[in-house]
């Protein structure tokens, strides 16, 4: 019997992140090619598992090390515009995630699981993220957001910290996330991770899994 469900916010309880970032290209007029190879790499570096030498921008910015002005400042001057010049550093993420958009299913997934007793966390990689937090103590009964805690996903530490904040085991959860590498992570540590990649089929196996129905 699973008691605990762990999940993630963006790209889960809200629209695909390619979604948002095709639409934050298209209003801001971004080279995507560009952007792309930019960020194909510092996200691959942010979650090979390889420990680098050089600071690395993502991490920094997960485990709140590093400001999101500064953040914005310094990937501003790796991208390009369909002008050639870079674009407006202030604002940068706030432009870039408007495309979120609150997942209603997926909400009630939560309310439903809540209602039938199943322990509920957010566990979410930040990007100075300004969250939506208004009526989150209807659906979660612990929030823990990376650059909070120092910690990031997919670091064990994070992982541990929620289950603590849950009061309960890793065989006990299951973990909801977008990201393969963080489901790995979760999977490493006993809990049972949920690869997310469309909502409908997301909550039918978590009905499956906690065994009630949550529509």
């Amino acid at each position: 019997m699973f008691r605990g469900v762990l999940i993630d916010w963006g790209g889960v309880l809200t629209t695909n992140m390619s979604e948002a970032i095709t639409e934050w290209i298209v209003a801001d007029r971004i080279d995507a090619d560009h952007y792309h190879g930019v960020m194909r790499e510092l996200v691959a570096r942010a979650y090979s598992g390889v420990r680098d030498d050089e600071e690395n921008l993502v991490h920094a910015l997960e485990r709140g090390e590093i400001s999101g002005a500064d953040f914005e400042r310094r990937l501003a001057a790796l991208l390009l515009t369909a002008d050639g010049v870079p674009p407006a550093a202030e604002g940068l993420l706030t432009r870039m995630f408007a495309g979120f958009r609150r997942v209603e299913s997926m909400y009630g997934m939560l309310r439903e699981a809540r209602a039938a007793g199943v322990r509920t966390c957010l566990l979410s990689n930040s990007w100075a993220n300004e969250y939506p937090r208004e009526g989150w103590e209807e659906f979660f009964d612990a929030v823990v957001i990376s650059g909070e805690v120092g910690m990031r996903k997919p670091e064990p530490g994070i992982f541990t910290y929620a289950l603590g904040a849950l009061g309960l085991t890793g065989p006990e959860c299951v973990f909801v996330d977008d990201a393969e590498a963080n489901v790995a992570a979760a999977r490493a540590l006993g809990i049972v991770g949920l690869h997310h990649r469309d909502p409908g089929p997301t909550i039918t196996e978590l009905e499956r899994l906690l065994g009630t129905p949550l529509r």
